[in-house]
């Protein structure tokens, strides 16, 4: 049997943590949007950047993965906030899960990578979404930020690229393990 990666990226973040694994284990990988997935897996592996609250391409290919029998399934999701913040990647997690049958719950891996963004790259939705969130931020007293709000007040109107190869060990190891 073999394996594959399939990826969702909007701006590349999740696109260059594809290409990466790809490389360290051998895996093709492929957009969502084109991914022919074999009838038998030993594993996906979905990465996926975090936009509104989803990881874009996982319903598409969840829906894809219900006729495939496979053995493991990792799922990744990339985003700007903090990985290592458990109460964003509890939220994380909640949405996965929400989009994910119950029956593979248990059995799906779930990792955080880091991202980036260039606010110059944006579409105009995704600009006003983001003017939008920053406005609600300045809103909130200091004291009650939570980190990913001071994360995303600071940088604002930036290009921050917090995209981070080594934290793929973890899901090498889960591929081999």
């Amino acid at each position: 049997m073999e394996s594959i990666i399939v990826y969702g990226s909007c701006y590349g973040s999740a696109e260059k943590y594809a290409a990466e694994l790809s490389v360290r284990t051998g895996i093709r990988a492929e957009s969502f949007k084109t991914a022919v997935i074999p009838a038998e897996c030993d594993a996906v592996v979905f990465i996926g950047s975090l936009y509104a609250g989803g990881a874009k391409g996982l319903k598409e290919t969840v829906s894809k993965l219900k006729n495939v029998r496979w053995q493991k399934l990792i799922v990744c999701t990339v985003g700007l906030s903090d990985p290592d913040d458990s109460t964003n990647t509890a939220n994380i997690r909640k949405g996965v899960f929400a989009l994910l049958p119950a029956e593979w719950h248990e059995k799906a891996e779930i990792f955080h990578l880091r991202g980036g963004i260039d606010y110059s790259r944006l579409h105009f939705l995704h600009r006003l979404m983001m003017k939008l969130l920053y406005k609600n931020a300045l809103k909130i007293p200091e004291e009650k930020r939570t980190a990913e709000v001071k994360a995303m007040i600071e940088t604002y109107g930036a290009k921050v690229d917090f995209i981070d190869f080594s934290r793929l060990a973890a899901v090498c190891a889960a591929l081999n393990g």
